[in-house]
């Protein structure tokens, strides 16, 4: 090839469609989140027990990293992902008709694994068809379209659940992956069945790859206190003195759309030797983000201001997570280290969601803020005390 030939590009309607499908797919793990308290009124759960809603979706999810992703490399692509778009639709059609709440935990452990199936599985279906040279950019493209559906997920369930109740979001989102289906199926390219790997297990992983360890132990805390905010917020927004809608409720994932899009860079400080301090700062914001989320009675001004600081600090700190664990990984693992932190993710969001219901029925919003500044508070000395030397000098990694 000559100097002058341009290189192949992946086209950018494929480009598009990867981003919209991978936020899609991830939304309907995190519609539930505004609806909480609709939830709670309707199938008779005690407060206490909602966030355990929250959590079926993340046991899912743990599943899904552990025996559906992996599946990628032993399947033909295309038709995997067909058969997950069509059984995540019956799922999502399964929650829109609960009628108990054991019912409505095994729907939504089954959004939770398909969902998540999906998402990673188109992140790692756009890294195989992108040329080499421009792999980080569709690979950053589809995760910059799951970020987005993550937050705007709240959003979306709050508008249609004041307009037709929460079931309604699921009838809709049903359609809405139907419709999806059917482009991926129309439009995805053909590839090759990859030759696998050995599988490691997480364990061999844990005990090969120590930044996996560091940056998982952090990613654990930090999505334990994100979750632990998340799930619980719709509950004293929608009580006296607020009653909020869940229009307005899901409006502050803006906020956090805001606050993730700011932090869109901190990769590209990671990569130009700052992961240390990109994630000391995001660690203080994070720790900072719960001293406004406390006033949330005094004023609403004041959840903004908190959820701007926690979202950016997450984002942040998420981002570096990843790009420390990719550089440090070799090539052919590098699926499954990501594989790896993301279950540190998802035990942490699960885990969150339990704390979050069960302090708040028992404490109250002021409980929930010092549990979430105690993880934070965790996790910043945790990285600290990694950060020097044995004989007192700053470590550099």
């Amino acid at each position: 090839m000559s100097a002058t030939t341009p290189l192949p590009r992946i086209a950018p309607s494929l480009l598009l469609l990867f981003a919209c499908a991978g936020g899609l797919s991830v939304a309907n793990v995190y519609y539930a989140q505004p609806l909480l308290d609709a939830l709670s009124a309707d199938l008779h759960i005690g407060v206490s027990w909602i966030g355990a809603v929250i959590a079926a979706t993340q046991v899912g999810s743990v599943a899904a990293l552990l025996w559906l992703v992996p599946l990628g490399d032993r399947v033909e692509r295309r038709r995997l992902m067909a058969l997950q778009t069509a059984a995540l639709m019956l799922a999502l059609l399964w929650v829109a008709a609960a009628g108990t709440a054991m019912g409505l935990l095994l729907a939504m452990f089954a959004v939770g694994l398909l969902g998540t199936a999906m998402t990673q599985g188109l992140i790692a279906y756009a890294a195989a068809a992108a040329p080499a040279h421009e792999r980080g950019r569709v690979v950053g493209a589809a995760q910059a379209g799951v970020v987005i559906g993550l937050l705007l997920a709240r959003l979306v369930a709050g508008v249609v659940a004041d307009l037709g109740g929460w079931r309604t979001v699921y009838l809709f989102s049903a359609g809405v992956m139907g419709l999806t289906g059917v482009l991926l199926w129309r439009y995805l390219p053909r590839l090759a069945v990859p030759i696998a790997s050995p599988r490691l297990s997480l364990l061999a992983l844990l005990r090969q790859q120590p930044v996996l360890r560091r940056r998982g132990l952090l990613g654990l805390l930090m999505f334990t206190g994100f979750g632990l905010f998340w799930s619980s917020m719709a509950l004293p927004l929608s009580a006296p003195p607020f009653r909020l809608g869940h229009t307005a409720i899901g409006a502050f994932a803006l906020v956090g759309l805001l606050g993730a899009l700011a932090a869109a860079r901190s990769g590209h400080w990671s990569d130009r030797g700052h992961a240390d301090r990109v994630t000391r700062g995001a660690l203080l914001l994070l720790l900072l983000g719960w001293w406004p989320l406390s006033a949330l009675h005094a004023s609403l001004g004041w959840l903004v201001l908190g959820v701007l600081l926690l979202d950016l600090a997450v984002q942040a700190l998420h981002v570096t997570n990843q790009s420390l664990i990719l550089a440090a990984a070799p090539t052919q693992a590098q699926a499954q280290v990501i594989a790896g932190y993301m279950l540190f993710y998802a035990a942490g969001s699960g885990l969150g969601a339990l704390l979050g219901s069960a302090v708040y029925a028992a404490h109250g919003w002021g409980a929930v803020c010092w549990v979430g500044a105690g993880v934070s508070l965790l996790a910043l000395g945790i990285f600290l005390r990694g950060s020097w030397t044995s004989d007192g000098r700053l470590r550099r990694r």
